[in-house]
């Protein structure tokens, strides 16, 4: 199975936001222990590359990992050096997607209207980031498969426990789960992580794992 049928296969992406480096092993441990696999680190986090080398080295092909927030291509192909299996951008950035293309990794970038989303698969993108998902909501994200039902899509922004499911039903292939899930800021003890191992298997269990 290559990368892209794995990623939709586990369903949901943790976007792991405003981590401390010393969190990001911590996190990823709690995270696959209940039962959550493919983790978004975003390039705004210090040492991002060398984080991703770890978690690469630590989990070895049990996990997914990759970068988010990737705004040019010099930052892309730096994380693909490290590392990453796929680029999460919240834009449509065509030498981006390009880079992604270029070194064979996974190209999630982010659009909202229509046309950004078809621009976006047009320009190579695996899966399109519908962003921010909540804004619009499951209504708007249901209603893009009339026109668009070849593209794969994946909301991400206020996707919750509440709503994960109704989005899956509408038609997403995963979903990209962010402060609902991993809330860095919140992680002090070992409580907090084995809680945000609970987390995780409630996720799993919605995207039916």
């Amino acid at each position: 199975m290559n990368r892209l049928e794995e990623l939709k296969k586990r369903k949901i992406v943790a976007v792991i936001r405003g981590a401390h480096p010393d969190q990001i092993l911590p996190i990823a441990h709690a995270l696959q222990a209940g039962g959550v696999s493919t983790f978004e680190i975003t390039v705004e986090t210090p040492k991002v590359c060398t984080l991703i080398e770890k978690v690469k080295e630590e989990f070895g092909n049990e996990v997914i990992v990759g970068a988010g927030t990737v705004l040019d291509p010099e930052t892309a192909r730096a994380v693909i050096m490290s590392g990453a299996e796929f680029i999460f951008s919240p834009t449509v950035n065509a030498e981006t997607i390009k880079m992604a293309k270029r070194y064979g990794v996974l190209s999630i970038p982010g659009a909202l209207t229509p046309t950004e989303i078809l621009t976006a698969y047009e320009h190579g993108g695996d899966i399109i980031k519908v962003f921010p998902a909540d804004v619009m909501g499951v209504p708007y994200f249901k209603n893009l498969q009339g026109p668009l039902p070849h593209i794969p899509l994946m909301p991400t922004g206020g996707i919750s426990a509440e709503n994960i499911q109704d989005y899956l039903k509408a038609g997403a292939v995963a979903a990209g789960v962010g402060g609902s899930l991993v809330n860095a800021k919140k992680l002090n003890s070992e409580e907090d992580y084995l809680n945000l191992t609970e987390k995780a298997k409630q996720f799993s269990a919605l995207a039916g794992h």
